[in-house]
Order: C-alpha cells, then sequence, then structure tokens
C-alpha cells in the first residue's frame, strides 16, 4: 500500500507543477474575467462618447392633430408645413430626414419616411422615437399618463420554470440557462477528463521509451502502479474540476450584478455540481484505464496517442446533440447516449444542466458506470502484467485477447 502511496503522491505532484495543467486551470476563469472586464469598459466607454446633441427628424401632418412633438434628449421632433418644405431642410441637412403621417393614416398606419442615407433598415432607435411620438399624439387626451406610458411597453416577461410538484426548479431556463451553461460545463468536464487521460498516457509511453518502467516494476507490482497512477492524476484532475465550479459560480454572481439581464439569478445548482464529481470520478476510471491500457500495449507514446484519438468521439458527440437533447429527452439515441458507458458521463451532465434527466435513468447510469470502471481496471491490471515490459512490437487484437485468456 505504502508503494501505491508513492505513486500517487509522485503522479499528482508531477501534474499539479506541469506548466499546461496549471495554463489550462487558470485560462477559463481568466478568460470569463476578461469578457467581464471588457463588456464593462466597453459599456463606460460608450456612455463617456454619447454625446447630447440631439438628431433632428422633421415630419409632415396630413392629417392633423399630430402636434405635440415630445422633445427628447435623443431625438427633436420639428414640424414642415410641406413635403417640400421638409426636403429643403433635409437637403441642407438642418434635419436628418422626415416622415409624412399620410391622410390615410389612422385607417392603414402608412407612414412615408425619407433619407439621404442608403440603409438596410431603419434604426430601432429612430423607429421606437417616432413610435412613441405617434402614440403621445394618438392617445393624448384620452388616456392617463400611466396609461400613455403603459403602451408605448405593454409588457416585459419574467419566466420561471415550475418542477412537476408545482415548486421552482433550481434549473431555470433562458439561452443561457437551456444550452450555454450545460454545454460549457460540460466542455471544461470531458477537458478535464481527456487531459488527466492524456497525461497519464503520455507519462506510461515516456517511462517505457527510456526504459524507466523495468526499474519502477522491480520495486512494485503492475498493479500498484496501475492504481497510482490512475488514482494520482485523477485527484488532480478531480481539484481542476472543483476550482472551476467555484470560480464559475463566483463569475457568475459577478456577471449576474454587473451585466444582468439572461445572467441575473443565473447560479450552478447544487445538483449538478454533486452529480459532477460523480460523473468525473467515474468517467475518469474508465477513461483514464482506458488510455492506461493504450498506452501498455503500444510500444511508444506517438502510438498509443493515435489509438486514442478513437476514443475523443465519445465526448464531442454528446457536446454537439445539446439542443437535441433539450428538445428530446425521450428519443431512444438519448437513452442510449446516457446508459452508453463511453458516452453517459457527458450525456448525463448536459441532460443535468438542461433538466430533463429521470431518476432511474441517473440510478442505472451510475450503477452501469460503476461496473464498467471496476471491470476496465481488473482488465486493465491484466493489460499492465502482460504487455508494460513488451518493446518495439504492437501486439495484435488476436494476440491481445488469447493472451488475456491465458493471463
Amino acid at each position: 500500500m505504502s508503494e501505491t502511496f508513492q505513486v500517487i503522491k509522485h503522479e499528482f505532484i508531477h501534474m499539479f507543477k506541469s506548466k499546461s495543467f496549471i495554463i489550462v486551470t487558470l485560462l477559463f476563469p481568466i478568460l470569463a474575467l476578461s469578457v467581464l472586464g471588457g463588456y464593462q469598459l466597453i459599456q463606460r466607454i460608450g456612455t463617456q462618447d454619447t454625446t447630447t446633441e440631439a438628431v433632428s427628424i422633421g415630419y409632415v401632418d396630413e392629417v392633423g392633430g399630430f402636434d405635440d412633438a415630445n422633445q427628447t434628449v435623443e431625438i427633436t421632433f420639428i414640424r414642415y408645413q410641406s413635403p417640400e418644405e421638409a426636403t429643403e431642410a433635409l437637403v441642407a441637412e438642418d434635419i436628418e430626414e422626415y416622415f409624412i403621417i399620410t391622410p390615410d393614416y389612422i385607417s392603414t398606419g402608412r407612414i412615408d419616411r425619407f433619407t439621404l442615407e442608403r440603409e438596410l433598415e431603419m434604426s430601432g432607435s429612430t423607429r421606437n422615437a417616432v413610435r412613441n411620438f405617434l402614440l403621445n399624439n394618438l392617445l393624448q387626451g384620452h388616456v392617463s399618463d400611466e396609461m400613455l406610458e403603459r403602451a408605448k411597453s405593454p409588457a416585459w416577461f419574467a419566466s420561471t420554470r415550475l418542477d412537476k410538484t408545482g415548486q421552482i426548479s433550481p434549473e431555470q431556463g433562458g439561452m443561457l440557462g437551456v444550452f450555454l451553461l450545460p454545454y460549457l460545463f460540460s466542455f471544461l468536464f470531458w477537458l478535464a477528463i481527456l487531459m488527466c487521460s492524456f497525461t497519464l498516457l503520455e507519462g506510461l509511453g515516456e517511462e517505457k521509451e527510456n526504459r524507466i518502467m523495468e526499474i519502477l516494476l522491480s520495486s512494485i507490482s503492475t498493479k500498484q502502479l496501475l492504481l497510482g497512477k490512475v488514482i494520482g492524476l485523477g485527484i488532480g484532475g478531480l481539484l481542476q474540476i472543483l476550482f472551476w465550479l467555484l470560480s464559475g459560480g463566483l463569475i457568475l454572481g459577478m456577471a449576474s450584478t454587473t451585466v444582468g439581464g439572461m445572467f441575473s439569478g443565473l447560479e450552478i445548482p447544487t445538483r449538478l455540481i454533486a452529480f459532477g464529481v460523480v460523473y468525473f470520478i467515474l468517467g475518469y476510471l474508465i477513461f483514464g484505464t482506458l488510455f492506461a491500457s493504450i498506452g501498455a500495449l503500444t510500444p511508444t507514446y506517438r502510438e498509443g496517442q493515435q489509438i486514442s484519438f478513437f476514443i475523443m468521439p465519445a465526448g464531442i458527440i454528446p457536446l454537439m446533440l445539446v439542443p437535441f437533447f433539450a428538445n428530446n429527452p425521450d428519443h431512444p439515441i438519448t437513452y442510449f447516449l446516457t446508459l452508453f458507458p463511453i458516452t453517459a458521463p457527458v450525456t448525463s451532465m448536459i441532460r443535468l444542466g438542461v433538466g430533463n434527466i429521470s431518476s432511474w435513468q441517473l440510478a442505472l447510469n451510475i450503477t452501469l458506470l460503476l461496473i464498467s470502471a471496476v471491470g476496465l481496471l481488473f482488465l486493465g491490471a491484466k493489460i499492465f502484467r502482460m504487455f508494460l515490459l513488451m518493446y518495439g512490437k504492437k501486439p495484435s487484437l488476436r494476440e491481445a485477447i488469447r493472451s488475456l485468456r491465458q493471463a
């Protein structure tokens, strides 16, 4: 047991001191803080550069009664008696544009607009200003000021998602909550698993190529070496995930107070954190053991790396199907990817973020993952014992199966 602990300690310290591990661990919080800081800086610059000079827009009233110009800081409405007069002002650049309230406006809503600019469409700010101008003149004196203001902005929607018991669900919706947050969290989750697994594969490859493996196995068993490497690197990856979760929660809190909007009230659910730890451990045990077995079977790290790339779609495919999982929780493909051990960790994390995975699926896929992890560890120990000291030649699949049967 002391030998296993020594391997765990060595692998953990080696990974923790690795520049790539430190850079990747700090990269995403730094990027998120940079984006948040950049947003605030742009907002401040935009506020400072905003001029108080009003934009002048002319209008011609062919209906009558549209005489309340309702001047604002941003836009000044100037009335002209005829289209010709308004055109002269436009050509002289006294106004930015003008519009004509046509005689049939009340029945048709038609407004003729004239401008010197070549544009795709009317700007949103100008559209809103003209709309409010028309509302003021149509309703002024007929409704209260409160009703007039409400007519200008009839509604804004605060959506709240309830669970099946009628209580407020901890996983709320919105573009960020339904797609972006689960996608980002699952991507980081998969990245942590891959980084630990590739580090394990790289370490084994270097030790085999440099013949250090012979020295190691003279004082430690293959089973102890496998467990030590898998557990040591797994602890490093778990700390990486926990750091991302903690920093992600703090950054979301900062975004909620400074940016608001779709970030308001958004937080990482406790259930997602708890299951994230469980799925990372089980997922890493599966992938770490697979990568370790590949490292034992291949004579060099380069060959092992080439084979390991065939495993990567197990995490990439679920990441590409986030919208599909959100809209099709009961589809056979969703069930298969949730229960198949290779794709289950990432798929389950995505569906937990989306909020559409049932309790029986969680229980079943965790059970299957646990059985698969134990089985692969047992098989990996056999592969280590049979092939770890094999140099110069990669065994064929038939030779590997025959050797494992005899082990």
